[in-house]
């Protein structure tokens, strides 16, 4: 019988075993508390989170539970452990201390599109737990520099779209398990470190859309598992590296807008598995290379925009998998080769602005799948290919300025997928008959001016539901107009300079969307139609040079928008109605060789008209100075009796209105004639007190006195100082607002006018923008959108800005912006002018919206007109804020000396880019009115601004 345990030991081991439990579940608590501790950490830094992200982040349930947590599935004996925390997207607003990334075992952390804000914690990489894989914090407002070390293991970085600036460190290499790299959409500065090279598992690469500089490094050759570069939208220059045709495994490299030079690396031809080659807006020179040719996965190529020569040869035949082709804005030349004609996905190829020559490909669009086809501003001969649409889905077809010959094929008449057709400027010709782009549904760009169709289309019957713009400009169509079918989209209409006769359609008026109507150059008879009053969207109405009679239709005054009327060279007959000189937003009107007499009027679009758009008339002016140089109008002879009635009427008024004449006095410019040394002066003052303190002589020494400070303006075009010099300087002198610089007098002689402006202390717009806080900024813009809104709607008449530009603002010592107004037809910058001012010359009230615009964007952006960054990729201010508004993160476009001081402020920028951009819209019907435009920058500024503001 064996010996029994004595009493002693049991009790030992029974000691022990409690013990050994205890420890374990005092170890669970511990780390249960520890994780608990960290994530509420990282929620006493959240100041804003929707109620159902974080609301039952609560230590009475378990982290386990918390949204967003997920934690390994434990077994009886191991730990619960928290391995990814997931809160993409839920609008959580606050800044990020480091204690998610010290959980001991976390291996996914996701925090992107979110809107955390403040600096990247400095230590998050040294304390980040081993265990973890994938961190993603993109789409945020992060600010700083990346912070130093690394972390071994990590898989994933992505940190794309914040606002971090500084350069990229040399710990980068530290991250030696690196797979995926995203660094893209931020302010990074300097040059990519070599050290990049010792992620050799890297397979994604992305610096895209910061501020990098200098050359690609060659060390990236030896990556040899990466798989898409993505480097566009820098500042690297240099020659590419051939060691990149090293990388046997990449599909996808976009080296796009930079300032890279040289040629294209001939060892690209060892990039057997690229896919995406896109290489455009840089400075490359020399061929293509042959081994190009040889990558058959090649899926898209896009090289534009470079300074590329020689031919295409025909080995383009190898890359069968073709389906985007863009080599256009180079100096390619030669023959488009036939062999595009044979790689069956190609759909879009784009070769226009080059110097090709030869014939379209004969066979192009049979075996292909033509969406887009634009080879237009080459040196093309021959005929349109009649395939181009066999695949039915070419929906662009742009061809102009070219040399093609003969028909339009009739097969591509009836391409019902066709929505944009551009066969302008070439040699075209044949009758444009029934079948001729008369009943595609989705067609609404149709432009094959300047070639040399002929025939009649009146019989045509235009079944264009989409259609927006016809232009049959500068052709041989002859017969009656064609009968315009009822159509709500339609905006232009150019048959101008073509054979038609007979009539304008009384059913014109059918159009009701219709903004630009040319009729030009025609041999049309008869009067304006009633109807065309119908059109309340018309803006531009050109009937010139036709046969056209009857007095001026009194009609055309209901078109509430119309600016621009050409009526000359026609047969009309007649006085022209006073009220045509109370069109509102008339701004241009040439009435030249009709047989019109009588007076010309004396407001609106008459004052200060120019001679050629009134010559050929019986008229005569009743201007004191005029620029028309019509003879003045004779004062008619009244009979006894006549005068005899005008003397009692007239005593009666008098008598009637002593009183008030006596007080309008008082209140009238001060107007004399002074001569002294320099000839005789005309002067007119608009402000008591300058009338009794400034003579002519200070006003030719610019020379102020201590009793009163003003500014002279000197001005010696001839045309102002002949012409309506008064008419324009008494309408300035009238304005009287906060953010307008008062016009105290003007004198002119013979030789010369000077405006005298009351003195602003401050410093210019232009010269302190970069200097300038967002509140201020804001404030700014405020100030100018407002007086804007009184020139245009609270003077009668309107006043247009002919000077709208920031260099002739003053921002005076309360940070108001103060406009100098000057007289029209004033030389200013065409960075600031609308696209339409750039042909006419005349600024109407949409123009100045168009400046506010631009202005608006330099005060969110700090960048001028000509700022060196965009000059290389050849576009204006408005073409790079409109770009990187829609395809870039906000740092992208911000000003980076401007820190927004919340969130609100974020919303504020991004709501006043949004607004500049619709008063820069390239159609000026498309802009808001400045009455419009002043409600909107008012609204949004109310989130914060001062109640004075918000009132005003």
């Amino acid at each position: 019988m064996g010996k029994r345990t004595p009493k002693s030991c049991l009790f030992f081991f029974l000691f022990l075993s409690l013990s050994l439990v205890n420890q374990h579940s005092s170890a669970l608590q511990q780390h249960d508390l520890h994780e608990t501790h960290l994530l509420l950490s990282f929620k006493a830094s959240i100041s804003k989170h929707p109620s159902t992200s974080l609301s039952n982040w609560n230590p009475s349930l378990p982290t386990c539970h918390w949204n967003g947590v997920t934690c390994n599935n434990p077994t009886i004996s191991n730990f619960t452990k928290i391995t990814a925390i997931n809160l993409s997207a839920h609008n959580i607003t606050g800044t990020l201390s480091d204690s998610l990334f010290r959980l001991p075992y976390i291996q996914t952390l996701d925090l992107s599109d979110n809107q955390f804000v403040g600096e990247l914690p400095p230590t998050m990489f040294t304390v980040a737990s081993s265990s973890l894989l994938h961190l993603n914090l993109s789409n945020n407002n992060f600010t700083g520099p990346l912070p130093t070390g690394g972390v071994f293991g990590l898989q994933t970085l992505d940190l794309s779209n914040n606002m971090i600036w500084g350069s990229i460190p040399e710990d980068i290499g530290l991250f030696c398990d690196l797979q995926f790299l995203d660094l893209g959409g931020n302010g990074l500065i300097g040059e990519i470190p070599n050290s990049v090279a010792n992620l050799t598992s890297l397979e994604f690469l992305t610096f895209a859309s910061n501020k990098l500089s200098g050359e690609i490094p060659r060390e990236l050759g030896g990556m040899k598992r990466l798989k898409w570069i993505y480097l566009g939208y820098n500042n690297l220059s240099g020659e590419i590296p051939e060691e990149i045709g090293h990388l046997g495994s990449l599909n996808h490299l976009d080296l796009v807008y930079n300032k890279l030079t040289g040629k294209i690396p001939e060892s690209f031809g060892n990039l057997t598995r690229l896919q995406y080659l896109f290489l455009y807006q840089n400075g490359l020179t020399g061929t293509i290379p042959s081994s190009i040719f040889s990558l058959v996965n090649l899926i898209s190529l896009d090289i534009s925009d470079n300074s590329l020569s020689g031919e295409i040869p025909e080995l383009v035949i190898q890359l069968q998998n073709l389906e985007i082709l863009h080599l256009f804005g180079n100096n390619f030349t030669g023959k488009i080769p036939g062999a595009l004609a044979s790689l069956p996905r190609l759909q879009i190829l784009q070769l226009w602005s080059n110097g090709f020559s030869g014939e379209i490909p004969e066979l192009l669009g049979r075996r292909n799948n033509l969406t887009i086809l634009d080879v237009s501003t080459n040196f093309l001969t021959g005929k349109i290919p009649d395939g181009l649409c066999d695949s039915k889905r070419l929906f662009k077809l742009i061809l102009f300025s070219n040399s093609l010959i003969g028909e339009i094929p009739q097969s591509l008449c009836s391409c019902q997928s066709l929505r944009r057709v551009r066969l302008q400027n070439n040699r075209l010709s044949g009758e444009l008959s029934p079948k001729i782009f008369t009943k595609l549904p989705l067609l609404y760009f149709l432009d094959i001016s300047n070639n040399q169709f002929s025939g009649r289309i009146d019989g045509n019957k235009w079944d264009l539901p989409s259609l927006q713009m016809m232009s049959l400009a500068r052709n041989k169509i002859s017969g009656n107009l064609p009968e315009f079918i009822r159509n709500d989209k339609i905006e232009s209409l150019d048959f101008s300079a073509n054979e038609f006769s007979g009539s304008i359609p009384e059913n014109i008026g059918n159009l009701s969307e219709l903004m630009e109507l040319n009729l030009s150059n025609n041999n049309l008879a008869g009067g304006i139609p009633s109807e065309i009053s119908s059109c309340k969207k018309l803006v531009s109405l050109d009937l010139s040079h036709n046969q056209l009679s009857g007095e001026l239709p009194v009609i055309l005054t209901q078109i509430p928008v119309l600016g621009f009327l050409d009526l000359s060279e026609n047969k009309f007959t007649g006085e022209i109605p006073p009220v045509f000189g109370r069109i509102p937003s008339l701004v241009q009107i040439n009435i030249s060789h009709n047989h019109l007499h009588g007076a010309l009027p004396a407001t609106g679009a008459f004052l200060g008209i120019n001679a050629s758009a009134v010559a050929g008339n019986d008229l005569c002016s009743s201007h004191i100075i005029s620029t028309n140089k019509l003879p003045s109008c004779k004062k008619r002879r009244y009979n006894n009796l006549w005068w005899f009635m005008i003397v009692l009427g007239v005593g009666a008024l008098l008598i009637g209105t002593g009183v008030l004449i006596t007080i309008r006095r008082r209140k009238e410019a001060k107007r004399a004639v002074v001569e002294n040394n320099d000839g005789i002066w005309e002067v007119k003052f608009f402000d008591s007190a300058a009338a009794k303190l400034v003579t002519v002589e200070a006003i030719i020494s610019q020379s102020s006195s201590s009793e009163i400070q003003f500014v002279v303006e000197k001005d010696v075009e001839k045309w102002r100082v002949e012409g309506s010099f008064w008419s324009e300087v008494e309408e300035l002198g009238r304005l009287r607002h906060p953010n307008v610089v008062r016009l105290l007098g003007t004198c002119r002689s013979e030789k010369a006018g000077y405006l005298v402006r009351e003195y602003v202390q401050g410093v210019i717009l232009s010269e302190m923008v970069g200097s300038l806080s967002w509140e201020r900024r804001r404030n700014i813009g405020v100030g100018i959108a407002r007086a804007l809104e009184y020139l245009h709607r609270r003077c009668s008449p309107g006043v247009i800005a002919s000077n709208l530009l920031p260099g002739k603002m003053i921002v005076d010592e309360k940070y108001q912006p103060r406009l100098v107004i000057g007289l029209s037809k004033t030389n200013i910058s065409p960075y600031y002018l609308a696209p339409e001012v750039n042909e006419s010359r005349d600024i109407t009230e949409k123009s100045n919206v168009y400046s506010l615009g631009v202005i608006l964007i330099q005060l969110v952006t700090g960048k001028g007109p000509v700022d060196p960054e965009k000059t290389v990729h050849r576009q204006n201010l408005v073409e790079w804020a409109r770009y990187c508004y829609s395809n870039c993160h906000i740092d992208t476009w911000i000003d980076g000396t401007m820190t927004p001081t919340a969130a609100a402020d974020l919303n504020q920028i991004v709501g006043f880019m949004n607004l500049a951009l619709n008063c820069t819209a390239a159609d000026p019907m498309a802009r808001l009115s400045s009455h419009h435009a002043y409600k909107a920058i008012l609204s949004l500024s109310r989130t914060t601004c001062s109640s004075k503001l918000c009132s005003s």
